[in-house]
């Protein structure tokens, strides 16, 4: 079984990123113990991720709450989705291109092509190919699914604009990393590369303006 965050593997991790990197040790110091929390159902977490994808958060919150209230003020299971017309789910504000998001989604866990039971036992990379199969569902995403779903320890969104303009800054580089350049970067975080992306989140939080 892979190995899940709990706050002794969080309090280890932040140790050790503050002794193996010296640049993101400050940024540890400052932000204080790690607040990484894993939750949620995989096949919950993918739907909320497609209602949040592309969207800034107060619109994306408006639509979850009118597509959650069509569905008694919850995430509707797989074949009550798939059996909701197309006109009920286009009136909470989806797209068709969400739409046909979730219905994949919905599609893939019914048929058992995803299996929410077995993806807490498969190794990362297989959890990405895994649910990457879906419509609407990109690298990132998965990525999303492994550290704050199934709380995988050592993930690295290479993909991640946030975690790239921390980098950046922290890391003093003239431009964004590409994901080789991150990866280098990321090479002392080993195996805690998710809980120091938390960290270099947090940086956007708690930077100043030049």
């Amino acid at each position: 079984m892979p190995a899940r965050l709990d706050p002794s593997l969080l309090d280890k991790a932040r140790r050790s990123l503050g002794r193996r990197d010296p640049v993101l040790r400050p940024l540890i110091r400052r932000v204080g113990p790690c607040g990484l929390r894993w939750r949620g159902h995989p096949y919950r977490y993918l739907v909320r991720g497609v209602l949040y994808q592309q969207l800034a958060g107060a619109a994306a919150s408006a639509i979850e709450r009118r597509f959650e209230a069509e569905f008694g003020g919850r995430i509707p299971a797989p074949a009550e989705l798939l059996g909701a017309p197309l006109e009920r789910l286009r009136g909470v504000g989806l797209s068709r291109q969400k739409t046909a998001a979730l219905r994949s989604i919905a599609e893939a866990f019914l048929e058992g092509s995803v299996d929410a039971r077995r993806l807490p036992r498969m190794e990362d990379e297989e959890v990405i190919a895994a649910v990457t199969q879906i419509r609407g569902v990109g690298v990132w995403t998965a990525h999303m699914l492994l550290m704050f779903s199934l709380g995988r320890p050592d993930v690295l969104p290479v993909g991640d604009y946030g975690i790239r303009k921390a980098a950046r800054d922290l890391y003093g580089l003239d431009s964004l990393p590409n994901p080789r350049e991150l990866e280098d970067i990321a090479r002392p975080w080993k195996p805690y590369r998710s809980v120091a992306c938390w960290y270099l989140w947090r940086h956007a939080e708690i930077a100043t303006p030049d």
